[in-house]
């Protein structure tokens, strides 16, 4: 058995540092999924009831750490009970991750890069300027930006387009006299996927109380798959941004594109 050092008079081995580095990404992926949700807050009064238990038990405090221990055994099975949502994120999250890293990699391998730098700009701004008309015209919109081709269900909802990305397609398809305009659109490889997609709705009770369905679908959407949604609302005119199960409002045309340029890639 090799030894890469010692701390004190304890060896620490490349497994030991593999294992630090697996729980710690692991761990990472638990608050980031969980983090500012009421999850979290239960997720804590796990950690603590546990730590109790074994505080407890080491004590000699034999009644409290029977008692205790009635929850402990079933402790598994209540948290797959109520973090069932959560769990699912994560599992979502994490195959979200490795898929992409996989493509990234054979992308770079295989050197198959169709799209050149300025062709993405061009799209970005033509993006950017078909929300910033339709946020003057107070033209309700749902934009969904994703890396994932992994979305089957989600893009099977909507109507199949496969369709070059331009300004005036999105500002038909969003205008208010076409049948295409409710729902969301989905943008995969520089095209428009498909359109009028009906998105999983949050019940994230942080969401400002005047979110409404359009905005908590934009954050619905983004707490199970990794992607990003922008929104123009219908009252306000006003555009918002959602990823990670996270809402920022009323964020500037600058803000806008240093965003798509963020996750359109």
């Amino acid at each position: 058995m090799i030894f890469l050092f010692d701390i004190g008079f304890l060896p620490i081995r490349f497994l030991d540092l593999l294992d630090i580095g697996i729980v710690g990404y692991l761990m990472f992926l638990v608050y980031k999924l969980l983090r500012g949700s009421v999850a979290f807050n239960i997720f804590i009064g796990v950690v603590l009831l546990y730590f109790i238990y074994w505080l407890v038990g080491i004590s000699d405090m034999n009644l409290l750490h029977q008692v205790l221990g009635q929850f402990v055994s079933v402790g598994f099975i209540i948290l797959i009970i109520i973090f069932q949502p959560e769990i699912r994120r994560f599992l979502l999250l994490l195959g979200d991750t490795t898929i992409k890293q996989r493509s990234n990699f054979f992308s770079k391998l295989l050197h198959r890069n169709e799209e050149d730098e300025g062709s993405n700009q061009a799209q970005i701004v033509a993006i950017k300027t078909a929300m910033v008309k339709l946020a003057k015209e107070k033209t309700g919109a749902l934009i969904v930006i994703t890396q994932n081709p992994n979305l089957g269900s989600l893009v099977n909802s909507g109507t199949r387009m496969d369709a070059i990305l331009t300004e005036p397609l999105l500002l038909t398809i969003f205008n208010k006299e076409t049948p295409l305009h409710d729902g969301a659109v989905v943008i995969y490889n520089h095209k428009i996927l498909s359109a009028s997609c009906v998105l999983p709705v949050s019940d994230n009770p942080n969401l400002p109380r005047r979110a409404g369905l359009r905005h908590r679908a934009a954050v619905g959407i983004t707490e199970n798959s990794d992607v990003a949604s922008f929104v123009v609302s219908e009252e306000t005119g006003k555009i918002s941004y959602a990823h990670q199960g996270k809402l920022i409002q009323n964020i500037s045309p600058e803000e806008l594109e240093r965003l798509l340029t963020l996750h359109y890639k």
